[in-house]
Parts: C-alpha cells; structure tokens; sequence
C-alpha cells in the first residue's frame, strides 16, 4: 500500500467515531409539553411567546391560516374574564360577531346571556370564545379544515385561562374538545376531563331558539355547572 494512502488511513483512526462523539455530548433537554397542549395531542406550541391573552390578539392580527379571513369584517378573539374558572366555546362568529367583534352578542347570544344569569353567572365572570374567530360565509358550519385551522388559538386561550370548568356550546364545539365522533344528542349532560378541566357539552342556544323543547335539557346541563362550580 502506498505510503500516502496509509498514511491517510492512520488520520481516520486518530478521529474520534461520530457515533462516540455525539453519545458524549450530554442530551439537550427537551421542552416539556404544556398539558392543554398534551391532552389535545397538539406537539408544538405555535405561539410560544403569548405569554398573556392580549399578546395572544396580537399575534392573531392579519392572520390567514384558513379562506374565512377573505369574507371577515374583523377577528372575533373572544372575552371575559381573563382568570375564569368557567369558560364557553361555541362554534364561530355570525353577522352581529362579525361586526362588532364581540362572541355572542346576537340573539343566541341575548338567550346565553339570560342562561347565565339564571344559573347565577355574570357574563363577566366567565370567558366567553368560538372554535373559529372568523365569520364563515353565511353563517354556514366550519369546515373541518377551518377548524384545525384555527383550534391552536383556542387552546392557547384555554391555556392562559386555565379554566376548571369548560362548557362546549354545540356539536361543532363538543367535537373539537371531547371527541370528533362525539354526536351532542347522546353526550349533553355527561361530565368529561382533559388537563385537569372538566368539560361539559350541552347544546347551541341557537338550537333551543329552533326547538324550545331543548331548552330544559340545557337549563339541566347549566345546574350541574353551578354545583360544580360552587364546590370550587
């Protein structure tokens, strides 16, 4: 063998193996997940500097994760009670949202508003979002793609709230936070958990103001609300 091939041949074994050299190095520690974003199985958190709700508002101005921002007059964020222990999320913003920014501020959202006075909640008191924060067109049902568009924000503010009591308002809602394949007719009424928050699916008021009938189920629903929350 040629002197300079051996040579070149002593150079490689006077390295370090890359295999050795890496397993020397100490592991670099991964960031823990927070639990909101664990118990909904989201892997990465895509706003880690909102360190506040209003932070969070900011970082949402102009966004375009999904086609709703084409048809929006302005992003619905939600509001309340920054440090609510109750917190409901319904599906999106209709017409009324859409033009003052505010959630529930139509006449599903006069009928919330009785509901939550009739169960001894101030809307003040509690926090109050959508599934999506832009209006779809017509007022139609999220796509699903709308809705994984937009689910991050909603955990982030489920996150900096840190409710213990989460009401879903709807099937649209229901799906997003229990279960995808959750039918609202035949989970209403039961208590579910994830990160520590219990979860209640009752239905839209939307819907009791098409069928009244539903409106004792939800009147049901909101008591057991209130003796949980009364347990503190």
């Amino acid at each position: 063998m040629p002197g300079t091939d051996k040579a070149a041949q002593l150079s490689l074994f006077d390295q370090e193996p890359a295999a050795t050299r890496v397993a020397s190095r100490p592991e670099a520690k991964k960031p823990a997940i927070d639990p909101v974003f664990a118990a909904w199985r989201v892997r990465e958190d895509p706003f880690p500097a909102a360190a506040t709700l209003q932070e969070l508002q900011q970082a949402m101005a102009g966004c375009q994760r999904c086609v709703l921002h084409e048809h929006r007059t302005t992003i619905v964020f939600g509001e309340g009670n920054p440090k609510a222990r109750l917190m409901l999320v319904g599906e999106g913003p209709g017409a009324n949202e859409d033009a003052t920014g505010r959630p529930f501020v139509g006449v599903a959202g006069q009928l919330l508003d009785r509901i939550l006075w009739a169960a001894g909640f101030a809307r003040e008191e509690v926090y109050i979002a959508n599934v999506v924060k832009c209006r779809p067109p017509g007022n139609r049902l999220p796509e699903p793609s709308e809705g994984a568009a937009c689910f991050p924000y909603l955990l982030c503010q489920v996150r900096l709230i840190k409710p213990s009591i989460l009401v879903c308002l709807g099937a649209l809602a229901t799906q997003a936070l229990v279960d995808s394949r959750a039918r609202i007719t035949k989970v209403r009424g039961e208590w579910y958990e994830k990160a520590g928050i219990k979860i209640m699916p009752t239905f839209h008021p939307a819907a009791l103001l098409r069928d009244p009938s539903k409106k004792k189920p939800v009147w049901d629903d909101f008591k057991k609300v209130r003796e949980l929350h009364d347990l503190g």
